[in-house]
């Protein structure tokens, strides 16, 4: 059963999108990784393509697009080739950093940030996680203590995607250790801001071209222009914006397990063993239908959520159920893939064993799956 979520436009953004992604990122997969980076020319080119920003407003320099499924759609075309680092960047700057300034900003911020999202002159990041606080963040420890007209930053943060190239961080502070989750705030650090310094490029086990990073915050002079929304309200506005970062998460989960069924269902056609093709084993077509089956359920929930995230009406707990749902999926295919292609699905010139690696931190970031799972018992006790 085939999705009928996209309407023409769509199809025609599609063009486009794949376009793009056979010009600059089939080409450049293996350096990518090889410098475990995405080279900034990619962002500019994506930007041109008009990729990037597509929810920045027009008076922002954007096209003011809120209809997720274009981005839905960038996300299939991406995971068709394998791409997941640069799904994640993107994901990173238009679903997660973005919706941050889009909500949360001034005009006079609006003005100064946004036309970059949209070219791709502008690379952003987020900074919550630290070395002792990853899902739990009241446990975080790096402050923000006001001095006259500016903040001063201390801490350190993990794990923060686009750490090495961002050109802007949003930090998540405590301000007042007093008032509980009312105590935290967020300011929007920019490159070049003294006592601002990035680590080592972190060592992953995959996303390799992803770059992810340490940051370092010693005494940094935040003016209170860079305050992001309004102080104490630093928790609240994390707790609005994930679902939106779970359910692009969770889109990815499922655009991935998509295209390893694709892959895998061509391969065991073509690979004969004891005088068949592999995939006439009753034991491997079982399996097979199964997964497709799933994936294809699976997609009709998705699918609901892009909708209701359309209409405003996406609630966290379905949120972390996409998520949950589309990452353990993820996962059970890959792991088929990679079996169903023997000693190939292991090497990594074959895209399943990439998807392998890069898949596993699915179930961790944006909120582990566990954690996925407290809130949606936790809405099951409210009745």
């Amino acid at each position: 059963m085939e999705s009928d979520l996209f309407e023409h436009d769509h199809e025609l953004f599609r063009d486009s999108v794949r376009s793009f992604v056979d010009k600059h990122v089939v080409p450049n997969l293996e350096k990518w990784d090889a410098d475990r980076l995405i080279d900034r020319e990619t962002w500019l080119a994506a930007g041109k393509q008009g990729l990037l920003g597509l929810s920045v407003p027009e008076q922002y320099g954007g096209p003011g697009e809120l209809d997720y499924r274009f981005r839905v759609v960038i996300q299939s075309e991406i995971a068709r080739v394998g791409a997941s680092a640069l799904q994640s960047g993107f994901s990173t700057n238009d679903d997660i950093v973005l919706n941050y300034l889009l909500r949360h900003a001034t005009d006079e911020q609006k003005q100064r940030w946004l036309p970059g999202f949209v070219t791709g002159e502008t690379i952003g990041a987020i900074a919550m996680s630290e070395p002792a606080a990853g899902s739990d963040l009241r446990g975080i420890t790096t402050t923000a203590v006001r001095d006259g007209d500016h903040w001063v930053l201390n801490g350190s943060k993990t794990f923060i995607t686009s750490g090495i190239l961002a050109d802007l961080v949003i930090v998540f502070a405590k301000t007042d250790p007093a008032a509980g989750s009312r105590g935290f705030s967020l300011f929007v650090v920019e490159d070049g801001t003294p006592g601002f310094s990035r680590g080592r490029k972190l060592d992953k086990v995959g996303l390799h071209a992803q770059d992810t990073a340490e940051l370092f915050f010693e005494d940094v002079r935040v003016p209170k222009e860079n305050v992001l929304g309004e102080l104490g309200q630093g928790f609240g506005y994390l707790m609005q914006s994930l679902p939106l970062e779970r359910l692009g998460i969770g889109i990815a989960a499922q655009v991935s397990a998509e295209a390893v069924m694709s892959w895998t269902l061509d391969y065991v056609k073509e690979r004969t063993a004891f005088g068949k093709r592999i995939g006439e084993f009753q034991g491997m077509g079982f399996t097979l239908a199964e997964l497709q089956t799933a994936v294809e359920v699976s997609r009709s929930y998705l699918d609901r959520c892009v909708r209701e995230h359309n209409k405003g009406t996406l609630t966290a707990v379905d949120a972390s159920k996409a998520k949950l749902w589309a990452t353990e999926l993820q996962g059970r295919v890959i792991d088929a893939g990679v079996q169903f292609h023997g000693g190939y699905g292991y090497m990594m010139e074959y895209p399943v064993a990439k998807a392998f690696i890069d898949a596993r931190i699915q179930r961790i970031y944006g909120g582990t799956n566990e954690i996925m799972k407290e809130i949606i018992h936790r809405d099951l006790l409210k009745a």
